[in-house]
């Protein structure tokens, strides 16, 4: 009978896991209702394992209970803490992201503003002391979008598997099953 569970798992959802109870789900530390108690530092790695090489569309969570440990009760309200725990993270990695690339535009259009500043000041002015000072900005106008750069292309590429796992998990189906 497992293995008939294991394969229909397998074939039918993105994400199968087995527990044994539903305390497997959460934090041992944490002794709040299910409605409001964090999660397990452990399921959520086995989720992101799990989720690393699936599409975005149509993934399905299913956690195996044992029949005779079931409470439906209990499920609506697993189901709906995990939701939002998905969300919120989903929500917050969007956030973290577009504030990443926001900065990384900013410093790369003040880098080239003052690049554009610090080139007309070379043509416009003959005194050797301006030319001097006028160089002094060079070196900060290449460090702004150098910087720009890194935080687009680089700072983001650390948040960026993050969002995916809980943009992925934010739609997903989350179904219990018995085994």
């Amino acid at each position: 009978m497992e293995e008939e569970l294991d394969s229909q798992m397998i074939k039918r959802s993105n994400i199968p896991l087995i527990l044994d109870t539903y305390n497997d789900i959460f934090s041992s530390f944490d002794s709040r209702p299910y409605s409001e108690k964090a999660l397990s530092d452990d399921f959520l790695i086995e989720c992101k394992k799990a989720a690393r090489d699936k599409d975005d569309h149509g993934i399905e969570l299913v956690l195996a209970m044992p029949k005779a440990r079931r409470n439906l009760n209990d499920e609506f309200k697993i189901k709906k803490r995990l939701r939002e725990h998905f969300h919120k993270h989903f929500i917050e990695k969007n956030a973290d992201l577009h504030k990443i690339r926001k900065e990384g535009l900013l410093w790369v259009f003040l880098g080239i503003v003052v690049n554009v500043l610090v080139a007309v000041g070379f043509i416009n002015f003959e005194s050797n002391i301006l030319h001097t000072i006028i160089a002094l900005f060079e070196v900060p106008s290449w460090f702004l979008i150098w910087e720009g750069m890194g935080k687009i292309f680089l700072e983001s590429r650390k948040i960026a598997p993050d969002f995916a796992f809980y943009k992925k998990m934010a739609n997903c189906e989350i179904i219990f099953r018995s085994y």
